[in-house]
């Protein structure tokens, strides 16, 4: 009778991730589970896609999984997943990753918990795994199937996998790191796209809450390609995919029942700031209100007018970036009129080498003309000052009248943090710029910069760049406080 009920089970647990997350959720978790609609439906989600690799086809898509944290989401996705695959397809392989190595692991030790325990090998006796690779970040079964875990920049030399899980590349803690951002981007989708027993075919599901504009999530969708979305914010205020999903919020939540996502838990959750809040539970790297700046709020005209109050000024953020993938050099050009109103007559972005940039910083000024002043950010260190001295006196900007603007603290705090955020003090200079925008104090003249402009400063401080911000708030420093005149022809 008792082999009946386990042939009987096994079948039913094969058929369905769903009733085998049911079945052995009780090995992975000392509490009870508590059941909602968006467990079924990702479980549901996740074998389409098994289900293709076991008929040897070709993906459909990768997939994107956007949730709040307490969901469930690594029991789902990094631990029971891989341990069904195994009953339906032996011989598969795994690489699974974490932003830590630590984290990774204990997803993998979960797993194989799993498959070692007297539940699995009585359903499952045909699993068995092999004594010399088995450890909680490695592990081998006797058909050729394997898991490997890492933490985000590990290598996986040699491991070729027909499933790719990533579950939170970024630790929260770190997510405004311009450096971490770049290492999980660079990593998902350089080195881990060449891990793939075949291209076509290796499904790749990353999993995670948003946190920057240019977060993976963020990157990856950038990028395009045959992706599949699914946003499941705690609140249906915000955007739900697909959308037909938001039918399942009762009450307008995701999960009611769930500690930590009720109304009152959510309530203090938002406590922690706009932007906590926004990225860990309405998966949207800007706030409900907006960022620092309302973009909505700009104005944009073809004409400008003749004669200017102040200005106009030119100020450049330098970055000695060469290729595709570094910060921008950025040069903003602004005036205010005499109605007070803050124009930006053009914004210019490039990457180029030390040498290079300064040329063309110099071929600007002279498109520009003399009546121009010129601004330099002037990096902390004695190294900036010579940099920005050299630039003004000596070098690119002999002849012209150029200032240099000594800014304070790392170019990263300056332009990853925020009075919205909870994470620290926007600088100065940024959020006195951000009163005017926000006043529909600005104009903007219309041209082919207009629309990166302002993207980048409708997700600042948790934009990809944030050099045409810091360019800007820049020169709008220079039109509104006097500057230390370097080498300046009267």
């Amino acid at each position: 009778m008792r082999a009946y009920s386990d042939k009987f089970v096994a079948n039913v647990c094969q058929e369905s991730y769903y009733q085998f997350f049911l079945t052995f959720w009780p090995l992975i978790a000392a509490e009870k589970l508590i059941r909602n609609w968006h467990i079924k439906k990702l479980c549901d989600e996740l074998q389409d896609i098994a289900e293709r690799v076991f008929l040897d086809k070709p993906k459909e898509y990768d997939c994107i999984i956007n949730c709040p944290p307490g969901t469930s989401k690594s029991s789902i996705v990094s631990i029971l997943w891989q341990a069904w695959i195994w009953t339906r397809m032996p011989s598969a392989r795994f690489i699974s990753g974490s932003y830590s190595e630590r984290l990774a692991l204990d997803h993998s030790r979960k797993s194989r918990d799993v498959v070692i325990s007297d539940k699995y090998r009585a359903l499952f006796p045909f699993i068995k795994l092999r004594e010399d690779q088995n450890t909680k970040g490695y592990f081998t079964n006797s058909a050729g199937g394997m898991r490997f875990a890492t933490g985000v920049g590990g290598s996986v030399t040699g491991m070729h996998a027909h499933f790719i899980t990533i579950d939170d590349p970024l630790d929260p803690i770190g997510a405004l790191s311009d450096p971490v951002i770049n290492e999980a981007n660079i990593w998902i989708t350089e080195t881990l796209s060449d891990r793939k027993v075949d291209k076509q075919l290796t499904p790749t599901v990353l999993i995670m809450q948003r946190l920057h504009q240019d977060d993976p999530s963020g990157n990856w969708l950038d990028r395009g390609g045959r992706i599949k979305h699914i946003c499941l914010p705690a609140e249906d205020s915000w955007e739900v995919k697909p959308e037909e999903w938001r039918s399942f919020y009762v009450n307008g939540l995701l999960d009611a029942q769930r500690p930590g996502m009720n109304k009152a838990s959510l309530e203090e959750a938002a406590k922690r700031g706009e932007a906590y809040y926004a990225g860990q539970y309405g998966q949207s790297p800007i706030p409900r209100g907006g960022a620092l700046f309302k973009v909505d709020r700009i104005q944009i005209s073809a004409v400008p007018p003749d004669k200017w109050k102040r200005g106009p000024v030119r100020f450049w953020d330098k970055a000695a970036t060469q290729g595709g993938r570094g910060s921008f050099t950025s040069g903003t050009k602004m005036a205010i009129d005499f109605d007070d109103k803050l124009w930006i007559l053009d914004v210019v972005r490039f990457r180029l080498d030390s040498g290079a940039r300064e040329k063309m910083i110099l071929e600007i000024a002279e498109k520009d003309g003399r009546n121009v002043r010129i601004g330099i950010e002037q990096e902390p260190g004695s190294g900036g000052k010579e940099s920005a001295e050299r630039a003004a006196r000596n070098y690119t900007l002999a002849g012209f009248r150029a200032t240099i603007d000594p800014v304070r603290g790392s170019k990263e705090a300056r332009a990853s943090s925020s009075k919205t955020t909870g994470t620290g003090d926007i600088p100065a200079r940024a959020d006195s710029f951000s009163v005017h925008v926000n006043t529909g104090n600005l104009i903007l003249l219309k041209g082919a910069w207009n629309r990166d402009f302002i993207e980048e400063m409708r997700f600042f401080p948790v934009s990809k760049y944030n050099d045409q911000v810091d360019s800007s708030s820049g020169a709008f420093a220079m039109l509104v406080r006097p500057k230390l005149m370097i080498g300046a022809l009267r």
